[in-house]
């Protein structure tokens, strides 16, 4: 079921706890775990970038946990999914590793892409991350490839690519809607549609502030849902992502949420040197972590003292990856061109 679009961009709506109506404890742990740690980690990435110690840019998701926390509880790992250049959410809800992140993020050779990606470049092909690049709109023409090799695989595999709502401005995404509409391909298309590219406010730059608009005239199925809360995309998607399986199918997932921080770098107040004139403390209020544990509490599954503990074990290893990656080793000199030029 589509929600309406006005009450999704007023950050006055859609602040009560979530339902979590018919799912699992251990899957509603699950959710909130994976959030926490997404959380924890970037604070601790923005906390070094502000100290310099990270000299790459990094564009952090704080606030938009719960969008990549419900795909990847609904994939599985032989599924394809591709991310752009805010994408340490995504790669962190298939395999919470922080230390190979952190890693990447300060160069060593111990990161996820050998310490040479940095953070808008990052994959785990293992766990179905199959990589990110910082080119707006450039993955979603390779996931819309992976879904046509999907379906030729013959094995009910997806592809998933993630983008945001200043993406929907590129041609290759109508270009790829286009394509897996009429070819039947098995891809989930996710918007996260935070309403800013850059400093720009999406009443700016187009004539709606939805982007689903663009998957209904190219005939593919579509929600707009609320992006903060997980339980709510987790059960859509399980259905949908089902479906997708059986009938080779493609279908648009827009979640509308909102990024703590400015476009690129630690601060809260600020995108590209513009402030943003929304208010960012309403929109903390829709936070999914806290709706979530709310949830939890009313029905008497977790406690406060539970997500403490939760929360404090997590923090722990935070710490551990982040020092033992600052110790970690550069990658030595004969390996800079190793993955550049073929032998």
């Amino acid at each position: 079921m589509n929600h309406d679009v006005a009450q999704l961009v007023d950050p006055m709506q859609y602040r009560q706890s979530v339902s979590i109506d018919g799912v699992d404890k251990h899957i509603l742990v699950d959710m909130l775990r994976k959030m926490i740690v997404i959380r924890k980690a970037e604070e601790k990435i923005a906390q070094h970038v502000e100290t310099g110690e990270i000299v790459c840019p990094c564009h952090l998701g704080i606030g938009q946990e719960a969008v990549g926390v419900a795909v990847g509880l609904a994939m599985r790992k032989t599924d394809r999914a591709f991310g752009a250049h805010r994408s340490h959410t995504h790669y962190l809800a298939l395999n919470e590793d922080t230390y190979s992140l952190f890693a990447e993020v300060l160069g060593k050779y111990s990161g996820c892409s050998r310490g040479m990606g940095g953070s808008m470049h990052i994959i785990d092909n293992k766990n179905g991350f199959r990589g990110s690049v910082p080119i707006v709109g450039a993955t979603i023409p390779i996931a819309t490839g992976a879904g046509l090799a999907a379906k030729m695989d013959r094995t009910g595999d997806i592809a998933v690519s993630y983008f945001g709502d200043g993406a929907c401005e590129e041609g290759v995404l109508h270009e790829s809607l286009n394509m897996a509409s009429v070819m039947n391909l098995p891809v989930l298309y996710v918007c996260e549609n935070n309403l800013f590219s850059s400093h720009l406010h999406i009443e700016l730059r187009q004539p709606s502030n939805t982007t689903a608009r663009f998957a209904d005239s190219h005939k593919i199925k579509y929600c707009t849902v609320d992006g903060n809360d997980v339980v709510g995309m987790y059960k859509l998607l399980k259905d949908e992502i089902s479906e997708m399986r059986n009938s080779s199918r493609p279908f648009y997932l827009e979640a509308f949420t909102y990024r703590w921080r400015g476009h690129v770098g630690h601060r809260e107040d600020i995108d590209v040197g513009v402030k943003r004139s929304d208010d960012l403390q309403s929109w903390k209020l829709r936070d999914p972590i806290q709706r979530l544990l709310n949830s939890m509490i009313i029905n008497e599954i977790f406690t406060q003292d539970e997500f403490d503990e939760l929360s404090n074990s997590i923090q722990m290893k935070i710490n551990t990856d982040w020092s033992t990656a600052t110790n970690a080793e550069y990658p030595e000199k004969d390996f800079l061109l190793s993955p550049v030029y073929a032998s």
